[in-house]
């Protein structure tokens, strides 16, 4: 079956996970300051994103344009892919379309050294999506696996564009953040997100 119709209660059965639900998890991550560029690019999508009421309006005008910042602010150290195909093992289940990937490569044709998986939540449903995003997590896991890039922590996190909710997998434990960040923490939203990449330019930085 693909990414979309595992529950959360299925991966973690599918895949034997540990499960550790708690608040602040991501709490003393430093935060990222938004750019200019993305402060006015928000200031002006959000209205017209949240009147369309449409999850395609929401990816467009308010996930993608952090993304891009972040990728930005990385000095294009990372790559972005959008409703891609990223099928690793079908008889597990974990094959289909991700919303969106992050990767700890500047590789923007394929998809090297995913770190974080990013599921939009359906019909604003942050809890529907987060069985769709740990299937996507663990398929990142196995891809790193596979490819022997050494990566072993994959992040992951599920939002409505203006909610985002953020989960992390290491081996078979997953932990889950039951804190929910809004736009207002946009520099927040950054910081665990750049958090969970780890890139070593950033530690050379």
């Amino acid at each position: 079956m693909p990414y979309s119709d595992f529950t959360l209660a299925k991966a973690k059965q599918a895949f034997s996970l540990t499960t550790i639900e708690k608040r602040d998890i991501f709490a003393s991550v430093p935060e990222l300051t938004a750019s200019n560029l993305l402060t006015e690019t928000l200031d002006y999508n959000l209205e017209i994103a949240l009147a369309s009421n449409s999850e395609k309006a929401r990816s467009e005008l308010i996930i993608a344009p952090i993304l891009v910042d972040l990728r930005r602010q990385l000095k294009e150290a990372i790559s972005l892919f959008s409703g891609i195909d990223f099928s690793v093992d079908e008889s597990k289940g974990l094959n289909g379309t991700c919303d969106f990937i992050i990767t700890q490569s500047p590789e923007i044709l394929i998809i090297s050294a995913p770190v974080i998986t990013i599921v939009e939540a359906k019909k604003e449903n942050i809890n529907a999506g987060l069985g769709q995003c740990v299937a996507s997590m663990v398929a990142a896991q196995i891809f790193n696996q596979q490819s022997g890039s050494g990566i072993k922590t994959i992040y992951g996190t599920v939002t409505t564009g203006s909610i985002w909710q953020f989960i992390k997998l290491e081996e078979q434990i997953l932990s889950i953040d039951l804190s929910e960040y809004y736009l207002k923490d946009v520099n927040k939203i950054l910081g665990i997100l750049a958090s969970g990449i780890l890139l070593k330019t950033q530690q050379d930085s």
